[in-house]
């Protein structure tokens, strides 16, 4: 279903003159215009936060275009007029976009750049839409890529990547938490073997180029991956990276402490090749014991490694239960030479922690050296009205290097840049 088109505009002024026309670039990184006190974020010294749109709904993952454009997808169920795309094109006296539009059917996830196309994910297939020069809104109808995509149960939502030659890269998430033989029941074995993996838990390989694939004529990348919601390529190798989502519960169906359950296991941050196996629902990343261990349901104890000795381990772990939702590569240094090549991650925050703190809500930043994480991270932006304010699903990065970040259940798109005369 195609949502009513709707277009707003506004004029923005900057010294008594019109700041840009339709078809200007994005706002210059050397002439920032931020928000009183950045729009409600809390940032790293030496950056500063404008908002672009708020009271957007279900705001999730976004893309910009080459001439600047900035599209985000939204996540309302279809039907329901609150899923789509929305675009913007921003000006140059302020956050807030000259204009912006709504088109596309609802319900989905990820919107990405490629080709001159812009490809949009919804829960059981992908479409795209022809771009024209610097038309905000595509004039052409849909055309479908791929259907037939799982979607049924647990982790829907699918996220899209670009491979060299013509690879279109689409995370299936697992339709269960751990494969049980019921789904998150206290002490319920898992399923052995774990068909699920079959059409579910992995990345499946696509051609970009080809319509109206079928999922059966996908081929898979790489499989144990409980729901890699968080891919993007990294800029001059054309490698494949993913933040993965782990397991739940493994306090409240298996009787681990608190303390385990809240820290494990870790939010993986992934390399992934053709053929790799990082051992969902047999196995699962300790941040305790630094290593792969076997889980409850294979019967694992929590330490024991068993069969997960050959499942692939992470470049990095971040604490349990963050739930990364979008990575995006920095490929410049306008942020200062810290930042290039580096890796910008948006965490949602989850509910698993509990009855310890949550933690997560953040965009985190992760700095790599020859080509692979340095082991260290930090937080660069989160929310000031509390650690849970920031539920961050979307980030990307523009032409002009500036940084927008998405939040689903706040409604809102920020950007963010280099203060003035700041390197």
């Amino acid at each position: 279903m195609i949502l009513s088109h709707s277009i707003w505009r506004a004029v923005a002024l900057a010294g008594g003159s019109l700041a840009l026309g339709l078809t200007s670039p994005l706002l210059s990184q050397a002439n920032p215009v931020c928000d009183a006190k950045n729009a409600g974020l809390l940032l790293r010294d030496g950056f500063c936060a404008g908002l672009v749109a708020s009271g957007l709904g279900p705001v999730r993952q976004l893309a910009v275009a080459p001439n600047g454009i900035l599209y985000a997808a939204l996540s309302g169920k279809p039907g329901d007029n609150t899923g789509g795309i929305l675009a913007f094109r921003l000006t140059a006296g302020s956050a807030e976009p000259e204009e912006r539009a709504s088109f596309g059917p609802g319900g989905g996830n990820d919107v990405k750049v490629h080709r001159g196309y812009l490809y949009f994910a919804l829960d059981n297939r992908v479409v795209r839409y022809r771009l024209s020069g610097d038309e905000l809104e595509p004039g052409g109808n849909a055309e479908t890529v791929v259907t037939d995509l799982p979607a049924g149960g647990g982790h829907k939502a699918k996220s899209l990547a670009f491979g060299p030659g013509d690879a279109m890269y689409v995370n299936i998430g697992s339709a269960t938490n751990s494969c049980q033989e019921t789904d998150r029941l206290p002490a319920s074995p898992g399923k052995d073997p774990c068909r699920e993996l079959e059409q579910r838990a992995g990345i499946w390989r696509f051609s970009a180029s080809r319509l109206d694939q079928r999922f059966s004529e996908g081929r898979r990348q790489a499989t144990g991956l409980r729901n890699a919601m968080a891919l993007a390529i990294q800029p001059g190798t054309g490698v494949l990276f993913a933040a993965v989502h782990g397991r739940d519960q493994l306090s409240d169906n298996w009787g681990f402490s608190d303390e385990v359950n809240a820290n494990n296991p870790g939010e993986e941050l992934v390399r992934i090749q053709e053929g790799d196996d990082f051992g969902w629902p047999y196995c699962y990343y300790s941040n305790q014991y630094k290593k792969k261990v076997l889980a409850p349901e294979y019967g694992g104890d929590g330490q024991q490694i068993g069969r997960c000795a050959s499942a692939k381990s992470p470049l990095l772990a971040f604490p349990g239960h963050w739930a990364p939702m979008a990575l995006a590569f920095y490929p410049e240094g306008r942020f200062g030479e810290r930042y290039k090549g580096g890796l910008f991650v948006a965490f949602h925050g989850s509910w698993n922690r509990a009855p310890l703190p949550q933690a997560g809500y953040r965009v985190s930043f992760v700095p790599f050296a020859a080509g692979r994480p340095t082991g260290e991270y930090w937080t660069f932006v989160s929310g000031a009205g509390g650690p849970t304010e920031l539920r961050a699903s979307g980030v990307a990065v523009g032409p002009d290097g500036s940084l927008y970040i998405s939040a689903d259940q706040n409604g809102k798109i920020w950007r963010v840049v280099r203060k003035n005369g700041e390197r």
